[in-house]
């Protein structure tokens, strides 16, 4: 393979699949992608529903961002379009932004996919892959909780017949329920009934493209039963075809940005943390290793934006549940999403009346299914049986998206991360070290009741990087570490194995503290410390303040140095210690 095409597989990684197809894996892919288009159909028109928009733009948002994630895309597997998370953003943005009639709230939708799709773009230049760990699990959690519950309120009028307005969560819900009298008990009866079929679909035929079939019982008892007589409403007319690209009013960009920002971020971790799921190792029959490059995607996302923003849609990002329909059918390439994408497109030009007449009342059950499979009740339990501090960085996610709405519940979601790193890093486990009967190496003390320290000796470990955060944490453990010897400390011996990283604040601190351990008669030595730490520390002024002859490559060399030293000083071991068996060369070697 030459450069050239080497750099072409690079940056259009589905041509380089496309280039090695081998036609005996159409036959899953043709499966995965007519399954993956009966159940994507009713699912897009619903999701743009939820964006505040007419049903049949979510099969045109479809459309192009298939194509784009062909080409650009990293994944084999991943199903890209509308997408119920950035559904139900796009609704709080351009509701934002003022959009005052449907045609103004369609321009100003497609408009912010056009905006995000450049901000992943510019992602991708500046290479920000590592955004995707941005959001723990228990953040992720929580926030997709969150979102559920907004999608169920955002629903109301749709399950229930209520015109309900408000622009908060308990502003809707106050809403409602000021006009409870209103409830429409046909639509009430209609949504509830498709939702028992949904969740009995999904419980014992999980196979099935069970949204399809609940949309055409739906659409059956409406035409069979005349239920539009009784006031249950429909999608309506839906135009056949599609919309030419049309670039949309920018004007608005300024105002977009911080929105389409947070578009931008949680779409992008939802495609990686997806498409790295189902990601596996290729079988011997197929091309090359399977692997999601967490960079590519931002090009992908940003490309698939695009052409949603220009065929008139609104922000797209991946769906979970499209890509494990498909995953579970064998899919092999995105030749079947390209099968999917044939499908809706025979659909959208030749099946308009059946489209119309897809009653509300099931694309609003279909919401409400969505959500309830975003909340992870086993990953609740899950955290609450690990750690409590992370089951109420999940429940103060959960509140802050509730309470804040979906867009500013982003910031708090990333906010509570970086906070939650923090505090780990700031107040990271460290421990003093010695000695287990029986037991080779140095270990805990807090984790061997029978441990024993070598008399004058304390080896301390820090388990974090240091920085300016746990500089002041880390001199003041290891002067507590001084103080509870249980003999008075002659030598401190830093294992520096876990310390990878530094700043100049926390190398001050070492400073700071060598220079008060020598005041009070204690050496300070280092054992185990890498190689770039050393650098750090020469850089700083420090490695020769400390000496080359406190430096040692392991701990054993360090505990032999010391009691070395001791000996030469008092002319004995300490009471109950003996010199290693081993001659000294060889133990200064070996980490037993």
């Amino acid at each position: 393979m030459t450069p050239a095409v080497g750099r072409l597989g690079q940056l259009f990684p589905g041509w380089a699949v496309l280039r090695h197809y081998r036609p005996a894996w159409f036959r899953a892919d043709l499966l995965a992608g007519v399954t993956v288009a009966a159940y994507l159909i009713p699912q897009v028109m619903a999701y743009a529903a939820i964006a505040g928009l007419p049903a049949v733009v979510g099969l045109y948002a479809f459309v192009g961002p298939t194509v784009a994630y062909l080409i650009f895309g990293s994944s084999r597997q991943l199903s890209v379009g509308p997408e119920s998370t950035t559904a139900l953003m796009t609704a709080v943005a351009v509701a934002a932004l003022g959009a005052t009639g449907a045609a103004e709230h369609a321009a100003l939708a497609a408009a912010l996919a056009i905006v995000v799709g450049l901000l992943c773009v510019l992602g991708w230049l500046l290479r920000l892959g590592f955004l995707a760990s941005l959001l723990s699990k228990p953040v992720l959690v929580g926030y997709m909780t969150g979102v559920a519950a907004l999608m169920v309120i955002s629903q109301i009028k749709k399950l229930t017949g209520i015109e309900n307005s408000g622009e908060s969560m308990l502003g809707q819900l106050a809403s409602a329920w000021a006009h409870r009298d209103q409830v429409h008990w046909p639509t009430v009866a209609l949504a509830a009934g498709l939702l028992v079929l949904l969740l009995l679909g999904q419980r014992f035929f999980p196979r099935l493209p069970n949204p399809l079939l609940a949309v055409l019982v739906g659409t059956g008892l409406v035409w069979a039963l005349g239920l539009t007589d009784l006031g249950i409403k429909v999608v309506g007319p839906v135009p056949a075809g599609l919309p030419h690209p049309v670039l949309p009013d920018l004007s608005q960009i300024v105002a977009m940005l911080w929105p389409a920002l947070g578009i931008a971020v949680v779409s992008y971790s939802d495609n990686v943390l997806t498409a790295r799921a189902f990601a596996s190792k290729a079988s011997e029959d197929e091309a090359g290793e399977h692997n999601v490059d967490p960079n590519q995607e931002f090009l992908a996302l940003g490309t698939a934006n695009l052409a949603a923003g220009l065929l008139q849609g609104f922000p797209v990002s991946s769906s979970g549940s499209r890509t494990a329909i498909g995953a579970s059918l064998g899919s092999r390439t995105q030749v079947f999403s390209l099968v999917a994408l044939a499908t809706v497109l025979v659909t959208v030009f030749f099946a308009g009346d059946l489209l119309a007449r897809f009653p509300n009342a099931a694309l609003g059950a279909l919401v409400v299914y969505a959500a309830l499979r975003l909340i992870e009740v086993d990953e609740w339990r899950r955290i609450a049986r690990f750690r409590f501090s992370e089951l109420a960085l999940a429940a103060a996610t959960t509140v802050g998206v509730l309470a804040l709405d979906v867009l500013n519940g982003i910031l708090v979601a990333v906010a509570l991360s970086v906070a939650d790193l923090l505090r780990r890093v700031a107040r990271p486990h460290a421990g003093v070290l010695g000695y287990v009967p029986g037991l080779a190496g140095m270990h805990d003390v807090e984790d061997y009741p029978e441990v024993r320290q070598v008399p004058g000796l304390v080896v301390f470990r820090y388990d974090s990087p240091l920085f300016f955060a746990n500089a002041d944490d880390f001199s003041a453990r290891v002067h507590a570490a001084v103080r509870h010897a249980p003999t008075d400390a002659r030598w401190l011996v830093l294992n520096a194995e876990a310390i990878v990283q530094v700043d100049l604040t926390s190398l001050d601190a070492v400073e700071d503290l060598r220079g008060d351990l020598a005041e009070a008669g204690i050496r300070f030595a280092l054992a185990r410390a890498k190689q770039e730490l050393l650098v750090e520390l020469d850089k700083a002024g420090i490695l020769d303040r400390i000496g080359e002859e406190n430096v040692f490559p392991t701990l054993p060399s360090a505990v032999l140095a010391y009691l070395e030293d001791f000996e030469d000083e008092y002319g004995s071991l300490p009471e109950g210690v003996e010199l290693p068996r081993l001659s000294k060369d060889a133990f200064k070697d070996t980490e037993t």
